[in-house]
């Protein structure tokens, strides 16, 4: 019926956006049920997995409290994805106010294993099962001289000082070094993230990635972006060490050219050091986007709760469940960093998971 359609990609995740904007500005309110169960449970985290997970149980009728160690909810909705790509106000606060609307109680400035643990949230405060939606913000570095400096920064604490701290606005003094010329080492789509972050706040700057543009990790859709807008690729490039003053700010990062060799356990193929190549980059800012893994601190305090060699926890795909009774686990925290859409379908697994271990022991 219609040809020139035929044969092209259809754009699923607009579809989706569309649905959820048209509802929001349509005046959808979702259904509180008339009464509660009595049951409380926990939720760890308030981001993508974390909020369908509560929310999900409260329309069961679960009472659901959130607990969240930042002063926003959110997690990487609010903190991690910029706001000129994810507006806060117009589309992550609405939904966590739908989630509040359902009952749900949301704690913040809570952090769990230090403020309190999960066994005292089940034996002391009466919550009858707990779900860990906690993300993986734990950054990772690269080990070389001068990583320590002034002026350098993992993706995650550039992104969040500037998302939660609003340094995209004129009125706001957010405490973010403005660098002139910043380099970020990466090629995900944090590091694009982090790369038009800077671009918007007055820097040149470079994507220092060690392997080609057919072997960057980052959609093609986030990488057109970031060339349209101005950001330079030094590809096939690797950082060796980061140049710094007599007051340990950086000024500069020697880095080495590289060439592919044959494919590693990725698939990609593996980038190898050239001899003699090494050259001085000029910058004043480094952020480091290296990938994250979940940070140790709940599962180093919560016994019986099992991890894998990356630091996951361990949890049944299909219900969320790990290893502790009455404890469920799903998004970022089990995958490591991986995409909202999959965090969010985790959280709801985990809920249903939550509910047939809650029913079953009815």
């Amino acid at each position: 019926m219609y040809p020139r359609y035929q044969g092209r990609a259809i754009s699923i995740g607009k579809l989706e956006r569309f649905v959820a904007d048209w509802s929001r500005e349509n005046g959808f309110v979702p259904a509180k049920p008339e009464k509660t169960n009595g049951i409380k449970v926990a939720v760890i985290g308030s981001g993508p997995a974390g909020l369908t997970c509560a929310g999900d149980l409260a329309k069961m009728g679960y009472e659901v409290t959130i607990f969240e160690a930042l002063h926003e909810p959110g997690g990487v909705l609010t903190y991690g994805i910029p706001e000129f790509r994810l507006p806060k106000g117009g589309v992550v606060r609405p939904e966590i106010d739908n989630v509040r609307k359902l009952g749900v109680k949301i704690e913040t400035n809570v952090i769990i294993g230090k403020s309190v643990t999960i066994d005292e949230l089940m034996d002391a405060e009466g919550f009858k099962a707990v779900f860990i939606g906690s993300g993986a913000g734990l950054p990772k570095f690269m080990g070389i001289p001068g990583e320590n400096a002034n002026g350098v920064f993992s993706a995650n604490e550039y992104l969040t000082r500037s998302n939660l701290m609003k340094a995209f606005r004129d009125d706001y003094d957010t405490p973010i070094f403005m660098g002139k010329k910043v380099a970020v080492v990466g090629g995900g789509n944090v590091a694009m993230d982090a790369a038009r972050t800077a671009l918007r706040l007055g820097a040149e700057v470079h994507i220092v990635y060690r392997r080609s543009e057919a072997e960057l990790p980052a959609r093609v859709e986030e990488v057109h972006h970031a060339k349209e807008e101005g950001i330079i690729f030094n590809l096939l490039t690797n950082p060796v060490e980061i140049l710094t003053d007599d007051k340990d700010w950086v000024t500069g990062m020697i880095v080495r050219k590289m060439e592919l060799g044959e494919p590693d356990a990725s698939g990609r193929r593996r980038p190898v050091e050239v001899p003699g190549s090494d050259y001085t980059i000029d910058v004043d800012t480094v952020i480091m986007s290296l990938g994250t893994s979940p940070n140790p601190l709940i599962s180093s305090t919560t016994e019986g709760l099992e991890t894998n060699k990356w630091k996951c926890i361990v949890a049944d795909e299909s219900n969320g469940k790990t290893t502790k009774e009455g404890v469920y686990a799903g998004g970022d925290a089990v995958t490591g960093a991986a995409t909202v859409i999959l965090a969010m379908e985790a959280g709801r697994a985990g809920a249903r998971g939550i509910d047939e271990f809650l029913q079953g022991n009815k």
